[in-house]
């Protein structure tokens, strides 16, 4: 708080103090019923707020999972939105990738690169590729290690994308790894 915030606090105050007190003077033949409205608002509010406050310890549990099974596959339900996430761990760093088989390689994005210790500011955006969202220049690199649930592979080739993605794409380059790719009941099940 600098000089200027205690002024403006004891004026807010003194403003809270002379609306209340109107406002309870004019009520003041029903307290009774103003005191229940309040503890009605006031219970609304604290419950918004522990719903707010619990969100995303809520979302992660309720949101389906990947899974290992003991045959040693993968499965991975369908999300709401109808694709399937599966989360590597990208030169050791936790990294969320939406299931594309419709791209050809893994395809990083920016932001993704750099939380994995990739120097995007080093790469050499050379390439090019059509997308969904049109034509986006593209830069080859190499992830030191690529880990899914205990499957480890070593310089893995991908590609960082410069224009805007809200993740990662886990491409068919990755995809055709696994000797069983199989999508049944909502689940995408993936087998070495």
């Amino acid at each position: 708080m600098d000089s200027q915030d205690i002024p403006r606090l004891i004026y807010l105050i003194v403003l809270l103090c002379a609306v209340g007190g109107y406002f309870l003077w004019g009520q003041r033949r029903q307290l009774g019923k103003m005191a229940r409205y309040l503890a009605v608002w006031g219970f609304i509010f604290l419950g918004a707020l522990v719903a707010v406050g619990l969100w995303n310890d809520l979302s992660s549990s309720i949101a389906p999972q990947q899974s290992v099974m003991q045959t040693g596959a993968i499965e991975v339900p369908r999300a709401s939105d109808g694709h399937f996430y599966l989360t590597l761990e990208v030169n050791g760093v936790p990294t969320r990738f939406v299931v594309d088989t419709g791209a050809s390689a893994i395809v990083l994005s920016q932001a993704d690169a750099t939380r994995a210790g990739i120097a995007t500011d080093d790469l050499i955006f050379s390439g090019r590729a059509n997308t969904a969202n049109g034509r986006v220049e593209t830069a080859p690199t190499r992830i030191a290690t690529l880990s899914l649930s205990g499957i480890v592979d070593e310089n893995v080739r991908a590609i960082v994308n410069a224009g805007e993605m809200d993740g990662s794409l886990l491409g068919m380059t990755y995809l055709n790894r696994f000797s069983r790719l199989e999508i049944a009941d909502g689940t995408l099940i993936l087998e070495r």
